[in-house]
């Protein structure tokens, strides 16, 4: 089998998939997983196509985070060789967070580009160093399999100037401190699936919310991006399952001065502390909050369902109208009661949802009266990524 190998490394994590690109690119992986514990005990999990799981512990021989992300691609590759002696991975295909304003669309991976991505890691510091070490780690071990970077910013490079300014003093701003906007891998898969979703109403005013453990919004005219929740980092905006999303940043000031916090405490407060899991005291899922009778949980859902309704007011005036709404992403995909919600909030601008079609988590829930077209489209962000890897390359 030939095919394209995708790789979204994190922190701790990698997550991969293998599309087979023979006779065409397929739109679904013939295996997905991830290697969980990088920088502690890593763990292979995997599934294929037919729904056969594997799971078993990764051996490593070095406590540096950075040695075990390549033990963990070691092993990966080493594990896909064993289990498929006739695969042949014609490329690997990256998520990279940030492509700043140089990379507008993906690109093939040479030297010089790694060079200029590198300049992008204080702007991503938490994302950023990870997905270029997998680049690094893939070139050391298999240095003939080509490699493409497909950024998580480069779908909202559409979007005009005053959409991306801060109103910062002009030497700050030129120094790239700006909204470049994230999720832009997801945006980009479920906006080319929206002709056959809701027609004509896919090149009108159209919001997309991706709603997960990470969440944003994005606001599209023709299809393209014109104004996101997400601005110069991935914790602007959307209340999320751990990160607070938009904030007074005097309230960062307070903390310093009255409680003497510091950056990395506060780097902990905005990514890991807050959001769903510290509204709520319980969790940062969304699943488990829904279910659970607790007022704490209820209000944290509230809270977040709220934040999307405020946004997508914004988003309306940023594309001149709303033709439509589209949920994807796993809360947006799978949770009818935050649909209905953000729907009654969003009754004003013309939303209507069926509650039939909601709770049947059907591709369009509007009722007939609705003014606006509501749509749950599934995300593909790894298909992304393998059809730009394909398209790059000319595989």
């Amino acid at each position: 089998m030939k095919a394209v190998l995708v790789l979204n490394a994190g922190s701790s994590s990698l997550k991969f998939a293998l599309f087979a690109i023979e006779p065409e690119l397929a739109e679904h992986p013939a295996l997905s997983g991830q290697i969980d514990g990088i920088g502690a005990t890593p763990q292979f999990n995997a599934k294929s196509a037919a729904g056969e799981r594997f799971e078993e512990a990764v051996p490593t021989t070095s406590s540096s985070q950075r040695e075990q992300h390549r033990d963990a691609l070691t092993h990966l590759l080493d594990w896909l060789a064993a289990h498929n002696p006739a695969l042949e991975i014609a490329a690997a295909g990256h998520r990279i967070v940030h492509g700043g304003d140089l990379f507008s669309e993906p690109v093939r991976l040479y030297g010089h580009i790694m060079l200029k991505l590198k300049k992008f890691v204080p702007l991503a510091p938490l994302h950023q160093p990870h997905n270029l070490n997998a680049v690094q780690a893939i070139s050391a071990m298999a240095p003939d399999i080509p490699q493409v970077g497909c950024f998580d910013t480069a779908f909202h490079r559409t979007q005009p100037a005053v959409a991306q300014a801060y109103a910062l003093p002009r030497k700050i701003s030129a120094e790239g401190v700006k909204r470049y906007g994230f999720h832009g891998l997801s945006y980009d898969y479920v906006a080319r699936q929206l002709p056959s979703v809701i027609g004509d109403k896919a090149s009108g005013a159209v919001v997309i919310a991706h709603l997960g453990n990470g969440s944003s919004m994005c606001a599209l005219r023709d299809g393209r991006s014109v104004a996101s929740t997400m601005g110069f980092t991935a914790v602007e905006g959307l209340m999320m399952g751990t990160r607070t999303g938009s904030l007074d940043p005097g309230v960062l000031l307070y903390l310093m001065d009255q409680k003497g916090m510091s950056s990395k405490d506060l780097t902990n407060l905005l990514y890991k502390e807050s959001g769903l899991l510290g509204v709520s005291g319980i969790s940062q899922d969304m699943r488990t909050l829904l279910a659970s009778a607790a007022p704490e949980a209820m209000e944290a859902v509230d809270l977040y369902c709220y934040r999307i309704a405020r946004e997508l007011g914004s988003l309306a005036a940023a594309a001149g109208g709303l033709d439509a709404l589209v949920f994807t992403g796993g809360i947006g995909e799978h949770a009818a009661q935050v649909r209905e919600k953000v729907a009654k909030l969003s009754g004003w601008i013309g939303v209507d949802i069926d509650p039939e079609a909601n709770a049947a988590h059907a591709s369009r829930i509007d009722s007939p009266s609705s003014k606006v077209a509501v749509a749950v489209v599934p995300t593909n962000e790894e298909g992304m990524i393998a059809r730009y890897t394909v398209d790059v390359l000319g595989l």
